[in-house]
């Protein structure tokens, strides 16, 4: 269940990234809080952040995989990780001296968003350089056991923080925190990683990646539903505030405390995908169950009366969101050749996170016009739809490799010959 912590690289990477994820935390209450603060409690205020914060996605991430497979990703991360710092530092001083405007907290969260957007898919392919593929299925399940064993204690941390000193220290705080994941990978043995061979610069780098995955139904399959899901359902950046704030009439506190909350289901659904990585390679069954009971479970959620069922009712969604974004992210990764990893995975990242500009706002919108439940109901509606639809094609797909499988064989000997 632990075994990718035998390694001693990887056991320093995930040491640094637990102190490092709980100023992340905090830091996107408080951001979240310091907007509505500003704003009037303006719903559609806080999805225009959101989706600031996630534009660059769409057009970093990309070229971030094409230079994860050129470069050395320890270093990379380095550069990206103090960008991050820098940040919080601003953002932080700037709250704390009572400078900030809401067109600041704009900017960084743009700025933010650029260093975010090219850190995650060097990070996610970064971790077969740690372990190896053997161990690969269980290092991305402790990845997400590191996240959310920090999302446990980072929302109500903020929450008390901003009660107490106010939203500015709670930034200053991330900023300290990820000096932490610095020292790790600076400290690193770079002749124990899993290195092959950088893939040299030429053109069409990107094109290549695009056209594999044209040519991979399965992980193209993938890629769609977790798009789907990811923008329609994956808004609780933005809903979980909203509720707080305007259906049950909390405070700081109370918001932090639900963040908690669905962090406590997804801390349990990722070591139940660590204790899964144990016995192979995930199915194609369990991503599909997974978004399904996901999206019922967000319709549930969403209808419950009170705040305290609201929030008990985010730890059973909590476990199928985080099933879902394990067994996604280790399917597509022992899914492709090694030197497409970086590019593969920056796509991977790209359709997981590039909705979020879209979705953000969609939230705050449906919330201000309908309520702040109705971003729940919906968002769970699409990702149930989505899932069995997945699901149908998915099965007519192995139908038709079971019906023909010579001709299925011919089709991936062209792409293995390119890649070489």
């Amino acid at each position: 269940m632990f075994g990718s912590l035998r390694v001693r690289n990887y056991r320093l990477f995930a040491s640094g990234q637990v102190v490092s994820n709980i100023g992340t935390w905090m830091q996107r209450i408080a951001q979240d809080w310091l907007v509505l603060t500003l704003t009037g409690n303006d719903p559609v205020a806080l999805g225009i952040a959101a989706a600031l914060q996630f534009l660059p996605t769409l057009f970093v991430t990309l070229w971030a995989g094409v230079l994860a497979d050129r470069m050395d990703k320890r270093k990379l991360l380095v550069f990206l990780q103090s960008g991050m710092a820098g940040c919080a530092l601003v953002l932080g001083i700037l709250d704390v001296t009572g400078l900030v405007q809401i067109w600041h907290v704009y900017l960084l969260c743009f700025a933010l968003g650029v260093f975010t957007a090219a850190d995650m898919p060097v990070r996610q392919s970064f971790a077969a350089e740690m372990v190896g593929r053997d161990h690969l299925a269980n290092a991305v399940a402790l990845n997400s056991t590191t996240f959310n064993l920090a999302r446990v204690v980072g929302p109500a941390l903020a929450g008390f923080m901003i009660i107490w000193v106010g939203t500015g220290w709670v930034f200053l705080a991330n900023a300290v925190s990820t000096v932490a994941v610095i020292a790790q990978l600076l400290r690193m043995n770079p002749a124990e990683l899993h290195r092959g061979d950088p893939v040299p610069r030429r053109r069409g780098q990107l094109r290549e990646a695009l056209r594999y995955v044209r040519g991979r139904p399965d992980v193209l399959s993938v890629l769609v539903l977790v798009f789907l899901v990811s923008t329609f359902a994956f808004t609780f950046f933005t809903t979980l505030a909203i509720a707080a704030a305007t259906v049950f009439h909390r405070q700081a506190d109370a918001y932090g405390l639900l963040s908690t909350l669905l962090a406590v289901g997804s801390l349990t659904g990722a070591l139940l995908a660590a204790r899964r990585s144990t016995r192979g390679r995930p199915a194609p069954g369990l991503l599909v169950g997974s978004a399904v009971a996901f999206g019922v479970l967000e319709v549930v959620a969403g209808l419950m009366p009170s705040y305290l069922t609201f929030g008990l009712a985010l730890i059973p969604v909590g476990v199928a969101m985080m099933t879902f974004m394990t067994t996604a992210n280790s399917i597509v990764q022992l899914s492709v050749v090694p030197e497409m990893r970086g590019r593969v995975m920056a796509l991977y990242m790209l359709v997981f996170i590039g909705g979020n500009p879209v979705g953000g706002p969609m939230a705050g919108w449906l919330a201000a016009e309908f309520g702040g439940r109705t971003p729940f109901v919906v968002g769970g509606v699409i990702a149930a739809v989505s899932a069995l639809a997945c699901g149908i094609v998915l099965a007519r797909r192995r139908r038709a490799a079971v019906d023909q499988p010579e001709k299925s064989v011919k089709r991936e000997l062209p792409e293995v010959a390119k890649l070489g």
